[in-house]
């Protein structure tokens, strides 16, 4: 093996995969209720999209960012005409998206120190890994950056008591996912954005998981009815394509003009074009409708099936982002899961996440839900 053992990979090749379900090389078809980590909001493979990166590909691919590259504008339009953005900066991930987010604030503030949270994952840069939250993301790398504090989530007064005059910003996903799918209580963040607004701290919503439609609403803020100053994208950005990006209010944008940031492949034109074939279908009412009812039933279907069982301590649903927490670990849930041809994700060692693609079927969610209900029984 030539790869970095980063990962404590699953025994499955992939062949191919298209819509829901996933192919490996011995011919076993499994059911995706990960979406490669909510990134294939639309399913594998998406027609539009395929589509949309085809006709990009006998185009153009790379111009570099020296030079006008229409696709950006229209893509970076349909983000702020319909967010609470002025100005989006492209680049490759979510924690590219989030190390802006952080040097934007503190140019733009003069202040170093960002308020973060306990459980909170923002990535594994070393601005975004000391974002971080969670100890064993930083194990081995020595010291961190200085620049954070961490939080209590759900605590505004945890929150008041870091707060100080250095304070750039406050750094928060509204549901933390990797952390447990761990939804904000509302009031917390009300109190949370009346805070910003009386200390003069930016609020930054790291939206890499929870956007595009994730959660029911274009973005997780809006069920919250709180404006961030700063969030970020990816994931579902790109539907499987690596895009990132940071979606800022335009009061901010004079502190990242010409050299004060920059990426290569930021807004590569094959990348914008999948992005754009993403935010013309999510974008629009009737496929956010069709969220709303899909995940209405799910959570129909695990609150009868599911929550009643004895291994369950509680479901956590915000839309097609689902936190199952379990009285005890979960690995072999996911085994045999996977045994059974699904895949499904955890969210720390007692949560099981399902991040299923927006686009799946009531006959496929009664599918999986009867083999989760069939695989915790037994265990």
């Amino acid at each position: 093996m030539a790869l970095f053992s980063t990962y404590n990979r699953l025994p499955v090749s992939v062949k191919q995969a298209e819509g829901t379900i996933v192919e490996d090389i011995d011919g076993k078809k499994y059911l995706d209720f990960g979406s490669g980590i909510g990134v294939v909001n639309l399913g594998h493979r998406n027609p539009a999209v395929q589509e949309a990166v085809e006709k990009q590909l006998n185009s153009y691919w790379h111009v570099s960012n020296l030079y006008h590259v229409p696709i950006q504008e229209e893509v970076a339009t349909q983000i702020t005409k319909h967010s609470v953005g002025d100005y989006v900066f492209f680049c490759n991930s979510g924690a590219e998206a989030n190390e802006a987010a952080i040097k934007l604030a503190r140019k733009v503030t003069g202040k170093k120190t960002v308020i973060t949270f306990k459980q909170s994952f923002h990535g594994r840069t070393f601005a975004t890994m000391a974002a971080t939250g969670q100890e064993k993301v930083k194990d081995g790398f020595g010291p961190m950056l200085e620049s954070f504090v961490y939080a209590t989530y759900n605590d505004i007064t945890s929150v008041q008591h870091k707060v100080d005059e250095n304070t750039a910003a406050i750094m928060l996903e509204v549901i933390q996912g990797e952390g447990g799918v761990i939804p904000a209580d509302t009031t917390f963040l009300a109190q949370v954005s009346e805070l910003c607004k009386e200390k003069n701290i930016l609020l930054i919503v790291d939206e890499i998981q929870t956007g595009m439609g994730r959660t029911g609403k274009k973005f997780a803020y809006e069920h919250y009815g709180i404006e961030p100053d700063i969030f970020t994208l990816a994931k579902g950005l790109g539907n499987g394509l690596p895009v990132g990006a940071m979606v800022a209010k335009k009061e901010y944008a004079h502190a990242f003009g010409p050299g004060s940031h920059a990426s290569t492949f930021g807004g590569n034109p094959i990348a914008m074009a999948a992005a754009k074939a993403v935010t013309e279908t999510i974008f629009t009412d009737e496929f956010l409708q069709d969220v709303k009812e899909i995940a209405t039933y799910l959570s129909e279907q695990l609150i009868e099936n599911i929550q009643p069982l004895a291994y369950v301590k509680e479901i956590r649903q915000k839309g097609m982002m689902i936190g199952i927490a379990c009285h005890a670990p979960v690995a072999p849930i996911m085994q045999k899961m996977l045994d059974k041809g699904v895949f499904v994700l955890n969210a720390g060692e007692s949560v099981i996440r399902l991040l299923p693609p927006l686009v799946v079927t009531k006959k496929e969610i009664d599918q999986v839900v009867g083999l989760l209900k069939e695989t915790i029984e037994s265990l």
